[in-house]
């Protein structure tokens, strides 16, 4: 079921998840500078499937699991769960460089929100009660929920963002053209629909990875001698 969002709501949304909104996306690759160094993505068609596994069984299921739990916690003002989930969260991150990607992302998400807007209440009162980095797909489920965005359309536009930066990277990396990059994104629609739908109906005990050649290449990255990416 698709819920009504007012212009204020979209107008936020599309700020907050825009490649201009300065988080430092484009600075990471979530492996795939190592993968195109390995020989394990060179073209369309193998970018495809590895960015399809990532939304189905790694970082896009557990940061859209994340970001609905974050969302419905700060919506009932549950400042104890919103804890549990921030730490669980942080500790899940698979590999240095992962947790490096969406703990900088999240600091400065909210960062710039807590600037240039209205102090968010749930990132206050999760604050009081953690101490450590709050990442990105939680920071931005609490703003959205302060804020009155649907939880469906926040997770849309988040595994948007999440994609389209994928996409970005391997576009600057293999090279891969633009059209064939836009391509890809489009592709990917109904694999984002399906990762949404399913973060709806999940808990914190859903969480899981299967993504090892991800985690691989991100590890492998830590050490890779020439490097555009940090991640």
């Amino acid at each position: 079921m698709i819920t009504a969002m007012d212009n204020k709501a979209l107008f936020h949304l599309m700020s907050w998840m825009s490649p201009s909104y300065p988080i430092g996306a484009y600075t990471y690759s979530h492996g795939i500078e190592y993968a195109v160094e390995a020989g394990l993505i060179g073209s369309l068609k193998d970018l495809m499937p590895w960015i399809a596994d990532i939304l189905s069984h790694g970082s896009g299921k557990s940061d859209s699991i994340l970001l609905s739990a974050a969302y419905q916690a700060a919506s009932e003002r549950n400042i104890e769960a919103l804890k549990e989930i921030a730490e669980t969260g942080h500790a899940f991150c698979s590999t240095k460089e992962i947790a490096l990607e969406t703990t900088e992302q999240g600091r400065a998400f909210v960062r710039v929100i807590s600037d240039v807007m209205t102090l968010s209440q749930g990132l206050s009162a999760v604050r009081e009660s953690w101490d450590g980095p709050l990442i990105h797909p939680v920071a931005v489920g609490i703003v959205a929920a302060d804020h009155d965005v649907p939880l469906e359309q926040t997770l849309t536009a988040y595994l948007h963002g999440f994609v389209s930066n994928l996409v970005s990277a391997a576009v600057r990396i293999i090279p891969l053209g633009q059209t064939d990059g836009q391509r890809a994104i489009a592709l990917l629609a109904d694999n984002v629909n399906v990762a949404v739908q399913a973060a709806r109906n999940m808990t914190l005990d859903d969480l899981g990875s299967a993504t090892l050649m991800v985690d691989w290449c991100s590890s492998c990255h830590e050490t890779q001698y020439t490097r555009l990416f940090r991640s």
